[in-house]
């Protein structure tokens, strides 16, 4: 038994684990934030945490000196539908002029699946926006998973996974993949400074989102040894 197990870690690479593990890990943490969303009080730590980004007695104040609201509105708006479709035709467009159309039907699944997929799990769980402080930018959607959170990690991570795929150097991809994630992370992060979003929201987008991405990147390499997706640049 322990000759076969070891027998089957050694066919499976590092990188294909590592992303099964992605994907199993932002799933559980999904179901798990998805009960704490349909709960008819907020979690306490959701609380907290956002009256943590507003001054003490005051939550219609944002913490911190008066540009960072205004920084906050622009690092959101690289997880809006607009910029995000923007960068996705704009990669797909590319790669169609250098002739890549199985790598540029690859990246326009993995972001229109992922915006139908964040639409669906909205209108299934049915959570309002919170009203503990105030918005500080309008929205009228539903409030679990956040959108941004989610599509923000399944567009620039999709990118950034297959783009490291064509990158030289472990140093540089390392840098595309970290860009990647800390895109994604302030985009979640300013959901919740602006007001829009519990912090159950965005970390069940990043889960979403991630496992998504991490799908696709699986999807890719599949696609990629059978000579469906090149694998050069």
């Amino acid at each position: 038994m322990k000759t076969a197990a070891k027998a089957l870690l050694s066919r499976v690479e590092f990188p294909v684990l590592l992303a099964g593990l992605v994907v199993a890990a932002g799933l559980w943490g999904f179901v798990e934030l998805m009960e704490v969303a349909r709960a008819t009080t907020p979690h306490a730590f959701d609380a907290e945490i956002m009256l943590a980004f507003r001054q003490a007695g005051q939550p219609g104040i944002p913490i911190g000196p008066p540009w960072m609201e205004g920084a906050m509105r622009d690092i959101t708006s690289l997880g809006s539908t607009s910029v995000l479709v923007l960068i996705t035709a704009a990669t797909i467009i590319y790669l169609l002029l250098i002739r890549r159309p199985g790598t540029a039907l690859l990246i326009f699944v993995a972001v229109a699946g992922g915006q139908t997929l964040s639409s669906l799990l909205k209108l299934g769980v049915d959570r309002p926006r919170p009203e503990l402080v105030s918005h500080l930018v309008n929205e009228t959607s539903l409030s679990f998973p956040s959108g941004h959170a989610m599509l923000s990690a399944v567009t620039y991570l999709t990118l950034g996974s297959l783009a490291a795929r064509f990158l030289h150097g472990r140093t540089t991809k390392i840098y595309v993949l970290a860009l990647a994630v800390l895109t994604t992370v302030l985009v979640g992060i300013s959901r919740i400074y602006l007001g829009v979003h519990w912090p159950s929201d965005v970390l069940a987008g990043w889960c979403a989102g991630f496992a998504w991405a991490m799908l696709c990147w699986l999807a890719a390499r599949v696609l990629q040894r059978r000579r469906v997706v090149r694998d050069d640049a």
